[in-house]
């Protein structure tokens, strides 16, 4: 714990650092994406069910105020087990634990307390919306956190699903009863939802180890096996650019797969942001001069487009599904 004397921020400060908000937005606006795109298309005809406005509204209510807790949730016990190693990195050794602002104990009793609260907020829609909240905290709590962050390189890649899972659960939120029917949790009436779902799942790895080699060293220091410290910069940005691939081909399921339900011309825009986003992965060098804080400036410029790259993919399929299927011809809904 950190023995300087800088100034207690107060508890509702404290409270915000250890959940991690500005990472939690990136997650939320893919949840309501996900709520805009089916009740879009569900008033186009696309999908057979019938929404309001106040629906729409009712559900990202709900959706934000429980995804928000949460998602928070689970990064506040994250802190409390990363506790020991969070001093040691430049970019962790600022939260409140290290800082000495509130106990490891504290911060473990609030997470739970409002991950729980979070993801029963969603038995209010559905029961299916709910499931997917409480998997997606379990699955990075004691998956990722504590079973694979220490002992394996391939950490990020299988723990990516549980940052995957705001989509689906976005779309659990808004789908009928009628579409939810049925006890099988991974039946939620569409691909849609599981196609947005791989989509983050297959972006999570090259966004991440970008921000391994940008933050190059620092994982090592505490004995977290990233990628770019156990197998190498230049193994971390060929399989980069083989997960680039994989999204490209995600791209294209519209154009191979009709049943998909996503409208056609979203496989071309996507194929272009891909194109985009793949070409700052292409530019990292991993013989790269690192700048003066030791960093590649090239990956850092791919971890931030990144960003950009998974929201535009979100934003641009809930543009294109407000146009009327009437006005896309053959590249609508096939």
């Amino acid at each position: 714990m950190s023995e300087d004397n800088t100034e207690h921020p107060g508890m509702l400060k404290v409270f915000i650092k250890l959940m991690k908000l500005r990472v939690i937005i990136l997650l939320q606006v893919t949840a309501i994406c996900a709520i805009l795109v089916h009740d879009l298309l569900a008033r186009y005809g696309s999908i057979d069910a019938e929404r309001t406005w106040f629906d729409t509204l009712y559900s990202s209510f709900i959706t934000v105020i429980g995804g928000t807790l949460s998602a928070g949730g689970s990064n506040a016990i994250n802190m409390w087990y990363d506790a020991d190693i969070d001093p040691g990195m430049n970019r962790t050794k600022n939260r409140p634990v290290p800082m000495g602002w509130i106990s490891k104990e504290g911060a473990l009793a609030f997470g739970l307390i409002i991950a729980i609260l979070g993801s029963s907020t969603f038995f209010l829609i559905h029961w299916k919306a709910a499931f997917w909240s409480f998997f997606s905290v379990g699955f990075y709590v004691l998956i990722y956190t504590i079973l694979l962050k220490r002992r394996t390189p391939q950490n990020i890649v299988i723990g990516g699903a549980a940052g995957a899972t705001p989509p689906i659960i976005g779309w659990a939120a808004a789908a009928s009863n009628d579409a939810l029917s049925g006890m099988n949790p991974l039946d939620l009436g569409s691909a849609i939802p599981w196609m947005l779902f791989f989509l983050i799942f297959l972006w999570t790895p090259p966004h991440f180890w970008a921000l391994a080699l940008y933050r190059s060293g620092e994982y090592g220091k505490v004995g977290i096996p990233m990628m770019p410290d156990i197998k190498g910069p230049e193994r971390t940005v060929r399989e980069s650019k083989i997960y680039c691939m994989l999204l490209f081909g995600l791209g294209a399921v519209p154009c191979v797969w009709p049943g998909s339900g996503l409208p056609l011309l979203w496989s071309f825009v996507a194929g272009i942001l891909t194109l985009w986003y793949s070409s700052t992965v292409w530019s990292i060098d991993p013989n790269e001069a690192l700048d003066e804080n030791g960093r590649m400036p090239k990956a850092a410029k791919s971890f931030f487009a990144s960003l950009k790259y998974l929201g535009f993919m979100f934003v641009s399929l809930v543009l294109i599904s407000v146009i009327p299927p009437s006005f896309l011809g053959p590249l609508g809904p096939l």
